[in-house]
């Protein structure tokens, strides 16, 4: 399916994005997978309108439903991967876990969520055997075995892109329920995981019984991927967890755009449908 544009998060910034394009009679579509970080938000007072203030889960509700009844195709499927393309009618591929969709713009707008594990040894090793990114880091691993921590669909996804390239991959699910996949090369390991061990690098993972597995890297794949995970994959800028942005909210990669908690600064619903507003009226230009 093609569209203009799609916007991958329905919260403030991506619903204000669409409000813009779709009103340009850009065919717009807005993906989204987990909760928005206002539904938690209890009351809301300092947002322009609302003389007694909003609780977040209303006002998330309620955008969703203004930007549907303008004709905005919000969808709630997780986005495991997007893709560049080099055909003229449209430069991304967003896959989901249920479809494969096409644009030529796509704005990234799901907030900041820390999908980090807390499990000892992981930010001792990042760059030194501790990976969030299988397309760009895959390749170091060449016939070596290497664990993917998660068990979800992004979990899933990072272990395809591996499975062609390392020598075997564990899925380590940390205490949680195993996916459904299946694989020659792949284990599923479903024990509580303890800590990543090494000396310089990345040498084993101990899991909470004292059993140690040797691998030479780990793939952080918790949860659902979110927009820092799109942006590294696609060689977007990023400093640390937020995506470099213009003050048009391009990043360097044409046609991709972020808005919102991603791009750091004020963490505030005002920031955020500012430059939604800003990333969609710069994406109908570009679309």
């Amino acid at each position: 399916m093609n569209y203009d544009i799609i916007i991958i998060g329905a919260g403030p910034a991506g619903i204000s994005a669409s409000l813009y394009t779709i009103r340009a009679n850009k065919k717009t579509l807005v993906l989204y997978k987990d909760l928005s970080s206002l539904e938690k938000t209890h009351k809301i007072e300092n947002y322009y309108g609302f003389e007694n203030g909003i609780s977040g889960k209303d006002l998330y509700e309620t955008g969703i439903k203004q930007a549907n009844n303008l004709g905005v195709d919000v969808k709630k499927e997780e986005v495991i991967k997007i893709e560049m393309s080099n055909k003229e009618s449209y430069r991304f591929i967003v896959t989901t876990s249920d479809n494969i969709y096409k644009s030529k713009v796509v704005i990234l707008a799901t907030g900041n969520k820390k999908n980090k594990p807390k499990i000892t040894g992981i930010e001792k090793f990042e760059g030194k055997g501790v990976s969030y990114c299988a397309i760009c880091d895959g390749f170091f691993y060449r016939n070596k075995e290497v664990a993917v921590i998660g068990n979800g669909n992004y979990a899933v996804s990072e272990t395809n892109d591996l499975i062609n390239v390392v020598k075997d991959v564990t899925i380590l699910t940390n205490g949680e329920k195993a996916p459904n996949f299946r694989a020659d090369n792949v284990n599923i390991e479903t024990r509580a995981i303890k800590e990543i061990i090494g000396n310089d690098k990345v040498e084993e993972v101990e899991l909470e019984d004292g059993t140690k597995i040797k691998v030479d890297g780990v793939f952080i794949a918790q949860g659902v991927a979110e927009s820092t995970d799109f942006a590294k994959k696609l060689g977007a800028l990023t400093n640390k967890d937020k995506i470099v942005v213009n003050e048009k909210m391009q990043t360097n990669i044409r046609g991709l755009f972020a808005c919102g908690d991603c791009t750091g600064g004020l963490l505030q619903v005002s920031k955020a449908v500012y430059e939604g507003a800003i990333a969609g009226l710069e994406a109908i230009r570009m679309s």
